[in-house]
């Protein structure tokens, strides 16, 4: 077994650990969990992390569960949240838990053989069949109200630092997750929950549980081990773009726009993403930071951040075709390679570009240069400022220089759709033709 816990130490991901976690994990393979909560049908990069953890724990030799909140998801934690969620209904629900499975599946093989092969569970699956007076009363009577009062996330929303008030709906949620630990350990054996720094008070609850519900007779081992929460160097949050959240599925957020969030980090970011969301081990990242320092323009730690994530959360073959679409517009690109992007990539490459609809029809027999530049197209206020351009040689019709004489046919169709024009180095514009 590696020694996991110092894996996770050097990359920076270790933020509150329980005494006697690191012992247990170099003792015997452990069966750890962490939680996702179905807010969505799809993980957003901020559930990176623990889905990396995990990964790594399982190349470490120990078992690792991933448990999707089903139950908990109903109600909503309140760590870190200043208002209560909206409560989803039980259809939208089962549409998000089907949506993370599926994502959970492409980093963990839940149908291997493997003695310590990873574990897809569902926490509705045993919290469907309590009724309140049982929870309340086998597992609410085991921990204090004065206990839970004393977490922060409690503290910071009844104290009115963090929105207004508490429901008793989320009050109870540290006791379900909680029992979550108790259920896990009790059968699956599992000794350790894992999380982020904002679920300390959550993890702790079950490990108390854990000690107050179990038999006299039984071992009571359970652990606690978090990481830290991941922000950027300006100290906003991490995991937006300006288009919202980065998702790990591409109907969500393309290949191109994901490979792009990472190429677009700033050097001191990259410098610890480049730890904590690959799996490049110490020498070759202390190498790759040494090699940007010498030359950070060449923005060696970028490049190999977007491609390691980019592969790992799609494919080299999605990676590569990203990088394609991003050197046709920041690269040497030619009509060529511009006919190799599929629709939608088109418009993400060229997203913001302003573009003019024409028809068939008008292409059918030639549509001049300078018609679809100024009349038709309508980018330049008149004929006599195209023909201007066009004579100073500042046109190009996808990324080849024209002539006054030039006419647009089929034959310029990119994915029998679009043409690209361009006015010196910075001025693009897309014919639709429709």
């Amino acid at each position: 077994m590696k020694n996991f816990v110092a894996e996770l130490q050097w990359r920076g991901m270790v933020h509150d650990m329980m005494p006697g976690t690191e012992e247990q994990l170099l003792k015997e393979m452990t069966t750890a969990y962490i939680g996702f909560d179905p807010t969505s049908d799809s993980l957003h990069i901020g559930s990176l992390v623990p889905i990396i953890i995990l990964v790594h724990l399982y190349r470490s030799g120990h078992k690792p569960i991933a448990l999707i909140g089903g139950a908990t998801g109903m109600i909503g934690d309140p760590s870190g949240k200043s208002d209560e969620r909206n409560l989803l209904d039980e259809e939208a629900l089962n549409k998000n838990v089907e949506g993370i499975k599926a994502v959970l599946s492409k980093f963990l093989d839940f149908d291997s053989t493997e003695k310590n092969a990873p574990v897809l569970v569902n926490n509705y699956d045993w919290m469907k069949e309590f009724s309140f007076i049982t929870f309340a009363r086998d597992v609410g009577k085991r921990i204090t109200v004065n206990y839970m009062m004393a977490k922060d996330s409690v503290k910071k929303r009844l104290s009115g630092e963090a929105g207004s008030g508490m429901s008793f709906t989320e009050f109870t949620y540290q006791l379900i997750q909680g029992y979550d630990f108790y259920h896990l350990h009790k059968n699956n054996g599992a000794k350790l929950q894992l999380g982020g720094s904002d679920q300390w008070g959550n993890i702790t609850t079950g490990t108390e549980l854990i000690r107050r519900m179990n038999d006299a007779e039984e071992k009571k081992e359970a652990f606690a081990m978090t990481c830290p929460l991941i922000t950027k160097a300006d100290g906003s949050k991490f995991g937006k773009s300006e288009g919202g959240n980065v998702w790990l599925t591409a109907d969500k957020t393309s290949v191109y726009k994901f490979y792009q969030f990472w190429l677009n980090t700033t050097d001191e970011d990259a410098e610890k993403y480049i730890k904590i969301f690959t799996f490049l081990d110490e020498p070759t990242v202390t190498a790759l930071i040494a090699e940007h320092k010498e030359a950070p323009h060449q923005r060696a730690l970028q490049k190999k951040l977007a491609e390691e994530v980019t592969i790992f959360v799609h494919s080299r073959e999605d990676y590569e075709n990203a990088v394609k679409a991003s050197n046709i517009l920041f690269g040497n690109s030619n009509a060529e390679d511009l006919k190799q992007l599929d629709s939608a990539t088109f418009l993400e490459v060229f997203d913001g570009v302003p573009q003019a609809e024409v028809t068939k029809a008008d292409i059918e027999d030639g549509l001049g240069i300078v018609d679809a530049l100024s009349g038709k197209g309508g980018f330049l206020a008149s004929n006599s400022e195209a023909r201007r351009a066009l004579k100073e040689n500042a046109i190009s019709v996808n990324r080849e220089k024209v002539k006054e004489d030039y006419n647009i046919t089929a034959t310029d169709l990119i994915n029998g759709q679009f043409v690209l024009l361009q006015k010196g180095k910075k001025n693009y514009y897309i014919l639709n033709v429709q």
